[in-house]
């Protein structure tokens, strides 16, 4: 009796069982590739040799970098559709569209795979598509046709019983979900959603809980796929894509939450993390300065559709900036078409580009000392571009509400029934029209040329090569360190990403701003973290610039999934204390002693580590799998690759995977 997700990993890997923990080579149908991380990706790429991109389908979405504030992102976006052409990948372009969106209406395809370099792509579990975020140099594997490898996740049953009461809404489920879960209650997990209460649900809102299981640390989220998904799937052009996908009576699960729907009410994640709920009357009358509806997790035509409903033929008072952005061109053109786009205008509303944008930080940052609600999946210190702004996780309809009032308002008190929206089927033959702001790739590659602006350059990744090294312990930090505070997003780290030795310069900037320059003065140096280090985005460059800046470790009590993949893959070696109270052992500026690492990396499943400051010896933990032991070995994923790659060109064999 297997449960969905098993049934989807089963059927695509070649292990001959799929027990939980085990690690197994999982085929990837569909690649995500948003703009924000990729370049150094595809330069990765063009190192191996390869004339084409080696899986059915490759799409890279420009969504994230759009504003052109200058010509590097000009440069990136040149640069990237250039490729795209070559090598075989749609590109969606400039204006297109959020990624996660983007390919939930255009590409999913219930029980296939995709994976993507963004931790949201399980936004494509709610048509029964198991999507799994990972890091650059994995999703480079994934293009040269190399399997993702995967240690079976235990899954949670999250059943959903009854119908949310007027004015709560999916988001209120997703953080219901976080509620219970936390940021670290999904790690090595796939939550899986049943139950009565799923028919209540349309593929717009089981993909808003889907995009935030991503927060609990979960490796997907996954829905089956029903008559609701195959009446999605007809709406948008794509009815032959449906099949059905369910879990089998009586499968086993690890375990089993329940949500009673009728008992929910408007929550918010108050900061500066996503995990932080509360109910939304227990905050209510903060005042608030800005407002942004939109992002990944909320910017269907239902979520959008539900803002106007609140909005029609009112005012937003004007010490409170209000904007929305649309999730795709096509929702944009469809408020236009049904009246909406004009009622939201008239409400005060700026309506912004379909983009990821303010999310990240690119743009909409709130003023100094300010509150900011909004309907995105993450509310981590400073990632709105704003330091000391507060930043609460709210639904549309909370939002909406709130934007009316100028502070955080329970929408409960608006009206006695929930706006309800349904598209009129005057409209719905217009989502079956191509997608004209999605380029094709070159019929005839060979004759594309890439273009490679002033900003993109070479990315080398050497071998570090030394067995028994000194280091020196460069920062001590807390639990849950993010993404975010190693590599900065928004306005200033974004536009660089292309750019990987000016960036590396921004590395930990916010927590100590000389620590780019103490690294380069002791290479091979310790970072030290508590539990969860790495969690967020999958934010390849958070483990490529400290590779530049030459760290050789980190040293934590545990890690977040893809930040730990990240780490192997360039070779920097990520240990975790045996013993945690070690953690409180070691301080800022500690000089460390390894000895015989690649010994212990094949032979060993702890290994001593000194340190000479303190006269002590403490024990860290080499609970790697035999394929991640061998990337380190041999000087990270990339060297290794290429080695494979030439080694079967050489023997006259096809470069597959």
């Amino acid at each position: 009796m297997k449960t969905i997700a098993h049934k989807i990993i089963e059927s695509h890997t070649t292990a001959e069982s799929v027990t939980k923990g085990s690690d197994v080579p999982l085929k990837i149908d569909q690649i995500l590739a948003p703009d924000d991380d990729v370049v150094p990706s595809f330069l990765q790429f063009e190192t191996l040799g390869l004339e084409r991109v080696q899986t059915e389908l490759m799409v890279c979405y420009i969504d994230h970098n759009t504003q052109q504030m200058g010509p590097e992102s000009a440069n990136d976006h040149q640069f990237l559709q250039s490729f795209s052409s070559k090598y075989g990948i749609h590109l969606s372009r400039p204006g297109n569209g959020i990624c996660h969106q983007l390919h939930l209406e255009r590409f999913t395809v219930p029980g296939q795979t995709v994976m993507g370099a963004d931790s949201h792509t399980p936004t494509a579990g709610a048509v029964g598509m198991l999507g799994i975020g990972a890091g650059g140099l994995d999703m480079v594997a994934a293009m040269a046709g190399y399997p993702l490898y995967l240690k079976v996740p235990a899954t949670i049953l999250i059943q959903l019983t009854g119908r949310l009461p007027a004015w709560t809404s999916a988001k209120d489920t997703a953080l219901e979900v976080m509620r219970l879960l936390g940021v670290r209650g999904g790690k090595g997990k796939i939550l899986e959603f049943d139950g009565p209460g799923l028919k209540t649900f349309s593929i717009p809102e089981r993909a808003t809980i889907a995009n935030m299981g991503t927060e609990t640390g979960a490796t997907s989220s996954v829905f089956p796929s029903d008559d609701i998904t195959r009446t999605y799937l007809r709406n948008q052009g794509r009815a032959s894509a449906w099949k059905e996908i369910k879990a089998d009576p009586g499968a086993v699960y690890d375990d089993t939450l329940s949500i009673d729907l009728d008992r929910l009410e408007p929550l918010v994640a108050k900061p500066f993390s996503p995990g932080n709920i509360e109910r939304v009357s227990a905050v209510e009358g903060r005042k608030v300065d800005q407002i942004n509806i939109g992002g990944c997790a909320n910017s269907s035509l239902r979520d959008l559709a539900a803002v106007a409903h609140i909005l029609k033929g009112k005012k937003v008072p004007p010490e409170v900036s209000v904007s929305v952005t649309p999730g795709s061109r096509r929702i944009y053109i469809i408020l236009s078409q049904t009246g909406i786009l004009a009622q939201l205008l008239q409400s005060g509303i700026r309506i912004l580009e379909p983009t990821c944008g303010p999310c990240l930080g690119l743009g909409q940052a709130p003023p100094s000392n300010s509150v900011s609600l909004r309907t995105f999946n993450r509310n981590f210190k400073g990632r709105c571009g704003t330091p000391d702004a507060e930043v609460f996780l709210v639904s549309p309809e909370t939002a909406a509400a709130s934007a009316l009032t100028g502070t955080i308002t329970d929408p409960r008190n608006m009206a006695d029934t929930s706006p309800r929206f349904f598209v009129p089927k005057d409209i719905v033959g217009d989502l079956d029209s191509p997608d004209d702001m999605i380029v094709s790739p070159a019929d005839h590659p060979a004759a594309v040329k890439v273009i490679k602006g002033p900003n993109i350059g070479s990315i080398d990744v050497p071998k570090t090569g030394d067995t028994s090294f000194h280091s020196r312990v460069l920062l001590k930090l807390d639990d849950d360190i993010t993404t975010d505070d190693i590599i900065v997003a928004g306005t200033k780290g974004v536009p660089l990403r292309s750019n990987v030795p000016i960036l590396s310069e921004l590395v930990f900037e916010g927590i100590d701003p000389t620590f780019a320059q103490r690294a380069k003065q002791a290479p091979n140096g310790t970072i030290v973290a508590g539990d969860n280090y790495g969690q967020g985005s999958a934010r390849d460059h958070a483990a490529l610039c400290p590779k530049y800046l030459a760290i050789r470790t980190v040293i934590a009590k545990s890690f977040a999934r893809i930040h730990l993949e990240n780490l192997i893959n360039y070779e920097i070696l990520p240990l975790i204390f045996s013993h945690p109270e070690d953690y409180l052992k070691i301080d800022r500026d500690d000089e460390l002693q390894f000895e015989n690492v690649y010994n212990a990396l094949e032979n060993a499943r702890t290994m001593k580590v000194k340190n000479l400051t303190k006269g002590i010896t403490f024990s860290v933990d080499l609970g790697f799998t035999a394929r991640q032991r061998r990337i380190l070995t041999e000087g990270g994923l990339l060297n290794l690759m290429r080695r494979e790659i030439r080694q079967k060109q050489s023997s006259g064999c096809e470069s597959k995977g």
